[in-house]
């Protein structure tokens, strides 16, 4: 590609970085043949999605697996409030109830990563 003109870098709209950035981790992709069918360096993919999370305001999804059998051997007690429980893969367990917030949840979610 040659650029002429003042500007020499290319410019991405920002719907066609989305577009990227969803195929780019979409599950089973592989970053770099993405990247070359875009014609991006797969850095600058890397980058685009570090930015999108630090954007303030944004919220993160990550990969949820349902399997058979838990890693964790402790039962959740049925007298629990929570709704929500998550195993770490270490094992440790974060019960999450209905009434926390939703700043409170993405702060311990960060914390954990």
């Amino acid at each position: 590609m040659i650029l002429t003109g003042p500007e020499r870098r290319r410019s991405w709209p920002d719907g066609l970085r989305a577009e990227i950035l969803a195929e780019a981790f979409r599950p089973g992709a592989v970053v770099s043949e993405v990247a070359r069918r875009y014609d991006v360096s797969t850095s600058r993919i890397y980058t685009w999605r570090k930015e999108l999370m630090e954007a303030p305001g944004s919220v993160g999804f990550v990969e949820a697996i349902v399997t058979s059998s838990s890693p964790v051997s402790e039962e959740v007690p049925a007298s629990t409030d929570a709704d929500i429980s998550v195993d770490m893969p270490c094992g440790a367990r974060v019960r999450i109830s209905s009434g926390a917030s939703a700043e409170l949840v993405a702060a311990a979610l960060r914390a954990l990563r």
